[in-house]
């Protein structure tokens, strides 16, 4: 299949970013570029809200820079969209002009309503949220969405944003007397909002101030996993970034980690905003997206290209993107589902285990993905599945859905679970971690009922004795490599069930 990419010139008040896009076998996106250039066009404004020629200039510059990167690809469409720096400019006719003439490029300039509505719409399409707020701070303005039932319902773009708002400030490292100042301000302009008050849902960051104090916030607590995308920070968090950055003196600021160098002198008021909507929406937590507007605008670009749908099931779709990506055999896999779904009604029917409907939906994943690590090497398939699972980004899964799944996905024995779990048991109780390493034994004893891939159990049957557990196998032909493995690895599921197991194989 030839490949299809897809790129989107990407025109903000603080940066312009050229990215460009692999379709997958799975209709999704997949970064295979990304060119950033700090531009602050907004700096460029004069007092009549017109964009100066030097700034024209640059922005000119910028994307003929990034047509050199653009002619190494053969692209389907590459999409060119500008925000508030042009949408505010008095000259935006001028400014297109100039770019038509001088680089061929069309731009569109999204209004406030289309810059809100892509935010939400990556939100939709990168995690499983039915209800939330988004909130995506640019240089020059601000756009808070309210969606419920994956629905927008409301949104607003409010004329600030990162770059406007540190003129409250004398210095990059406020004073107290000018933070609460910007608070107050803050909360006056939410406060304009009455669908923001006391909603209680998570609020959803958008943007690079937001991967900037995540990052941040990740180095301050050594965390564990990698990635950004649907991090989880509470309000203790951010006023713990917020604290850190405040007490540092301005030469220090710029060294911090986590902290790009462009993005120093405007950090402290873009955190502002987030703690105070936070505490304006009383949200759960905050949940940052890595996805932003130019995903937003690609997949609806793609759904109408595709006839796809436009509100995709995310997880699912990001699952398969990991059956294609690692070639896992489908045939397979839907065997053992089945025979795991047998076992598992008869464990939680008998009170074998105590089981509940996310545990059936985290043993159906799991098993999707199971021993996916062999496709790096087979010797040491379970480091490799957890390590790959635990670390990527899946879209749909927080952090911590997503190490059970890694979890429970590259088990192999109680000993090698526990170290993997190890540097995360403060993230379970006990019960919990109990319960993950019963779903691993499950699901390491179906899988060796198809031991060969040949599918070549018809059938299981499982019946509760006086003292044990009888497991009749119904095979289709001889099936002596399935009765060796289950008879080796039958001990897992019986210290998950606490009963003995007696395996017993028949020929159909």
């Amino acid at each position: 299949m030839k490949k299809q990419n897809y790129a989107i010139i990407d025109i903000g008040s603080n940066t312009m970013r050229l990215v460009i896009y692999e379709k997958t076998k799975s209709n999704r996106l997949k970064e295979i570029e990304n060119v950033k250039a700090s531009t602050r066009l907004r700096t460029f404004l004069e007092e009549d809200n017109t964009l100066n020629q030097d700034g024209i200039d640059l922005l000119i510059n910028t994307l003929k820079s990034f047509q050199e990167v653009l002619r190494t690809y053969t692209l389907q469409d590459t999409i060119c969209a500008a925000t508030a720096a042009i949408r505010q400019a008095e000259n935006k006719t001028e400014i297109e002009t100039q770019i038509v003439q001088k680089t061929g490029l069309n731009i569109r300039i999204f209004s406030e309503e289309e810059e809100a509505y892509y935010g939400y719409l990556a939100v939709v399409h990168s995690t499983s949220l039915k209800e939330g707020v988004t909130v995506d701070i640019g240089g020059g303005s601000t756009e808070v969405t309210y969606f419920q039932n994956r629905e927008l319902k409301e949104s607003h773009s409010f004329p600030f944003g990162a770059l406007t708002l540190k003129d409250f400030f004398q210095n990059p490292v406020p004073t107290t007397q000018e933070l609460k100042k910007l608070r107050h301000y803050l909360k006056e302009q939410f406060a304009t909002l009455p669908w923001l008050e006391n909603k209680e849902v998570k609020l959803v960051a958008i943007g690079g101030s937001a991967r900037n104090m995540a990052q941040i916030h990740q180095n301050l607590e050594s965390y564990p996993l990698a990635g950004l995308h649907e991090y989880q920070m509470f309000q203790k968090d951010i006023v713990e970034v917020s604290n850190y950055l405040t007490s540092l003196k301005p030469n220090k600021l710029a060294k911090v980690d986590g902290l790009t160098k462009d993005r120093a002198d405007i950090i402290i008021p873009a955190i502002e905003v987030f703690h105070c909507l936070y505490q304006t929406v009383e949200a759960e937590s905050l949940v940052l997206s890595r996805k932003g507007l130019r995903d937003g605008v690609l997949y609806e670009h793609l759904a109408r290209e595709t006839d796809a749908p436009l509100y995709p099931n995310v997880l699912k779709e990001s699952i398969q993107e990991l059956v294609n990506d690692y070639n896992l055999n489908n045939r397979h896999i839907r065997h053992v589902q089945k025979l795991t779904d047998q076992i598992f009604d008869f464990c939680k029917d008998n009170g074998l285990i105590h089981l509940d409907r996310q545990d059936r939906e985290l043993l159906k994943m799991s098993s999707l993905l199971f021993n996916l690590g062999e496709y790096i090497d087979s010797e040491s398939s379970a480091q490799h599945t957890f390590y790959l699972l635990a670390n990527r980004t899946i879209d749909g899964l927080e952090h911590r859905e997503r190490l059970k799944l890694a979890l429970v996905a590259s088990y192999k024995n109680k000993t090698v679970f526990k170290q993997f779990i190890q540097p995360y048991k403060s993230w379970f109780l006990k019960e919990e971690r109990h319960k993950l390493l019963n779903l691993g034994s499950l699901l390491k004893f179906t899988y060796c009922l198809d031991a060969t891939k040949r599918q070549v159990v018809e059938e299981i049957a499982l019946k509760w004795k006086k003292n044990h557990v009888l497991i009749r196998v119904y095979t289709k032909a001889n099936a002596m490599p399935e009765e060796y493995q289950a008879e080796k690895q039958k001990k897992h599921l019986e210290k998950a069930i606490g009963k003995d197991v007696e395996l017993e194989f028949h020929t159909l």
